[in-house]
Formats: structure tokens, sequence, C-alpha cells
């Protein structure tokens, strides 16, 4: 790292458990971030603020006026531009040195195993089932970690299912296939801190595990109920019988 980088990034290094080793892991590191709206807007903002080498920000929608309340990634004057490109915008005003690929179109579910297999984790910040399982999926064919946010109403969810160990659940462990019905947020409607909170949440699982510093929430879910501001952490073990995941060796 140059004195630039020493100096930008001077608190993690100051960090025991991140250092320059971990900095210079982070630095090297893809991330892939699926869905740039309230999730993947504070989740981006720390990856590239927390010097991530390369970051993919996958997102076929563009800004709309709705989406200001909580994506805080995009502004007034970008409404009906894409918001992978608003996002990059954002994102290289933050930290120029950070490389951020935008993917404006609807990721096919091959074009997304691509994206998968050449990153070095993902976060899944999208707002649907259909979505989540697909890129499970390519996780799981993959050996990629995953790190996976919800956001409804005043709930928040929040998991890691680090599929590089072989006793790690997938995410369809947890909600197999075809058993769940889509959250609409623009239906249901979200309280924007949540989506701050857990988007946060998952930026910090993600760089713990990418600077392999501490434990990460891998075999666990986080519950936020944020009208009572209470968490609770339940156990999610691995399904032997998941059709997703059975094969992967134990």
């Amino acid at each position: 790292m140059n004195d630039q980088e020493l100096l930008r990034y001077s608190r993690h290094i100051l960090l025991n458990e991140i250092g320059v080793e971990g900095q210079q892991r982070l630095r090297a590191a893809h991330m892939l971030v699926i869905g740039a709206g309230g999730l993947g807007s504070p989740a981006a903002f720390y990856l590239a603020s927390a010097g991530v080498g390369r970051i993919t920000l996958a997102d076929g929608d563009n800004v709309d006026l709705t989406n200001l309340q909580r994506q805080i990634l995009h502004t007034t004057d970008r409404i009906g531009q894409p918001k992978a490109l608003s996002g990059r915008a954002t994102l290289a005003a933050i930290n120029p040195q950070v490389e951020v690929i935008p993917r404006t179109q609807r990721v096919a579910e091959a074009e997304l195993d691509e994206l998968v297999r050449a990153a070095t984790l993902v976060l899944d910040c999208s707002d649907n089932f259909a979505t989540r399982h697909a890129v499970n999926r390519a996780c799981v064919r993959h050996g990629r970690p995953l790190v996976s946010g919800a956001a409804i109403r005043f709930d928040g969810q929040l998991a890691v299912f680090d599929l590089t160990r072989s006793d790690s659940p997938c995410y369809a462990c947890l909600f197999p296939e075809g058993e769940g019905e889509d959250e609409l947020c623009a239906v249901m409607g979200v309280f924007a801190p949540v989506t701050g909170i857990i988007g946060t949440l998952q930026a910090a699982e993600a760089l713990k595990l990418a600077a392999k510093a501490g434990e990460s929430l891998s075999g666990r879910l986080l519950l936020l109920d944020a009208l009572t501001m209470s968490f609770r952490t339940l156990t999610v073990p691995r399904d032997p019988d998941c059709p997703v995941c059975r094969a992967r060796a134990t």
C-alpha cells in the first residue's frame, strides 16, 4: 500500500484483528452486490469506504422518487438513471481507488453464475425470493460466501452462509424454494432506517470474512424488530436433505 492508502485506512490498520495484512486482503477482494436499493446502498457505501478493491454492483432498475426515502446511493437529480450507474458515481466520490463495475441489466441465471464465480464473496441485497434462490444456487456451485439481508415494514433479517465451510447451511436450508412469498416494499412499506441497519451489518460481515477478522454470523439468523429495537439470534443448522446443497461434502 502507498502512503495515501496507509493514511486513508489507518483506523482499520490500527485494529489488531485487521492490520496491514487484513487491509491488503480487502484491497484484493472482489465483492458482488446484488441490488443497489435500500440494502445495497449502505452495504456498498461501507465496502467502498473500507477499501474493497473491486465491487460489481448489479441492479436492472432505474432511480425512482419513491426510492429516495431509503436508498442513499441515489440523489434527486439522478431520478430516471440506472441505479447501478448512479451507485457507481456515488462510490467513486467516496473512494476513487475502488473499481466499481455496474451491471445495469437484470442478470439472467447464466450470467449470474459467471458473476458469482468471479467474486470473492456475494452480498444479496435483492428484494425477492426468486433472485435470492438463484444467487444461493450459484454460491453453492462455486463455494462462495453469501451474506444475505432482508427488510420489510419494521423487521430485518441477516444471515451469513459461508459456503467455503462444509458444515455451513445454505439459504435454501433456511427458506426452501417454493415456500416463501415475495415481500413487496412498494405495497407493504419499509421503515427507512431498517434497510440502513441491515445493509450496514451486511457490509460488516462481508468485510470480516474478506479480512479474516473475528467470527462470522455463519449458521445463525439475526432478527431485528425496530419497533422495540430488539435483536434475536437463531441457530440455523444445515439441512442434510436440502436439494440445493446436500451434494456438498460434509
